[in-house]
């Protein structure tokens, strides 16, 4: 496969800050387009979105890029996303970015996959991806997504545990979430329908309040549609964690909580309302702390490391060894090129964990991101409920689902 050309215009995410859209053209004519999301509470070692100098770095930078790379022929999506890694030079893209590197890497799988005439999941999986997740979505928010306007924990997420069809579990989401905002005019008196960057809304109750009341709503659902849906938090504990002092900082409380509450307080949320699913409840470097959670929950509960793990494979191979989480995260633009993101979930994999494909809170209204879910075999994908950056990549799933045939559901067991 040849590269005939390199384009790319300005986009912008869902909170109006611009990306880059690129465009790949193969010698066959076969194009891929991608512009890659962003993320509001990230990692401290994810690949950084733009080289030093910012945006206009990054398109200059891709002006040099676009002469060394048209012309060139490529027989795999490995051979490509080596040839980026060793164009940048640095190992963690900070030369020309992950904006840049993941918008090329994605654009030319989706070419690849048109001109070899399959679907980008199966050109990524080599033709061995036959299932498709469950969906997740974050139905009350908080945290860096709410600008510190709602709850502390970053996100309550609903998600059924099985399902006979994609559309099935992604209906009963929106219901979910409808279910909330009426119960969010009953109990919450100085709720206003404000939503938060990924649709959520955004509330004045407590933590533990705003809980109760999505674990009302689905049950509601649950007995109204007859499917089975479960309750997760993120708890993104880096955001709140404080190195001055050691210690989780609840604003909305104004207390602090040292290594060993904030470790009790998630194991107590777990207990209390049947939480399934725990994403990064101590912060990012405490692989003991982990550890203690997934033991004490781990049989019970998905204990999901993303911010410890940040897609990267010896972050991951750490938390296997330590048996910090029974499930990780993958966020693609955490690397910045799909063959890291893949080689993650490879070593993922081998360990034991479950798979989950994330979204960012800044997204872009790209469809790309379901096909990465199903080349990764990933239990769950995470993708918000509502908006049209999100909607988009729940409808690809839908789509492929209906259009393909042979795909199964993921089913959900703890």
């Amino acid at each position: 496969m040849r590269v005939k050309d390199l384009k790319w215009t300005i986009n912008y995410t869902s909170r109006g800050n611009p990306t880059i859209e690129i465009v790949l053209e193969l010698d066959s004519g076969a194009t891929g387009r991608f512009a890659s999301p962003a993320g509001a509470s990230r990692g401290r070692l994810e690949a950084p979105p733009y080289p030093e100098g910012g945006l206009t770095a990054a398109l200059k930078i891709l002006r040099e890029f676009r002469e060394d790379v048209v012309g060139r022929e490529f027989e795999s999506q490995k051979e490509f996303d080596v040839y980026l890694s060793e164009y940048d030079g640095t190992g963690n893209y900070s030369r020309i970015g992950s904006v840049v590197s993941l918008g090329c890497s994605v654009a030319f799988a989706e070419a690849a996959a048109k001109e070899d005439g399959v679907p980008m999941f199966l050109w990524l999986s080599k033709g061995t991806a036959s299932g498709y997740p469950l969906p997740l979505g974050n139905v009350l928010g908080g945290g860096k997504h709410s600008r510190g306007r709602s709850i502390d924990i970053q996100e309550i997420l609903v998600f059924p545990s099985r399902i006979s069809s994609y559309r099935e579990g992604y209906d009963a989401l929106i219901e979910v979430h409808k279910k909330v905002g009426k119960l969010l005019i009953q109990r919450d008196p100085g709720f206003t329908g404000g939503k938060n960057d990924e649709g959520a809304w955004t509330t004045n109750l407590s933590d533990e309040d705003a809980l109760s009341l999505v674990s009302d709503a689905v049950d509601q659902v649950s007995s109204e549609l007859g499917v089975k849906l479960a309750l997760g938090i993120d708890a993104a504990a880096s955001t709140l964690y404080d190195e001055a002092t050691n210690s989780y900082f609840y604003r909305r409380r104004n207390r602090y909580l040292d290594r060993e509450q904030q470790i009790n307080y998630m194991l107590e949320l777990i207990d209390k309302f049947g939480i399934k699913y725990v994403e990064d409840p101590v912060e990012e470097n405490d692989y003991a702390g982990f550890s203690i959670i997934n033991r004490e929950a781990g049989r019970r509960s998905l204990i999901v490391g993303d911010d410890i793990f940040v897609t990267n494979v010896s972050r991951i191979k750490l938390g296997i060894e330590d048996k910090a989480a029974n499930a990780v995260i993958i966020k693609p633009n955490q690397v910045g090129d799909l063959t890291k993101t893949l080689d993650a979930v490879m070593e993922a994999g081998l360990g034991g964990l479950k798979i989950v494909v994330s979204h960012r809170s800044g997204e872009t209204v790209f469809p790309h991101l379901a096909h990465i879910a199903i080349a990764a075999g990933a239990i769950l994908f995470k993708c918000g409920v509502v908006g049209g950056e999100r909607i988009v990549k729940h409808m690809e799933l839908m789509r492929l689902e209906e259009e393909l045939g042979g795909l199964k559901p993921a089913t959900f067991n703890l």
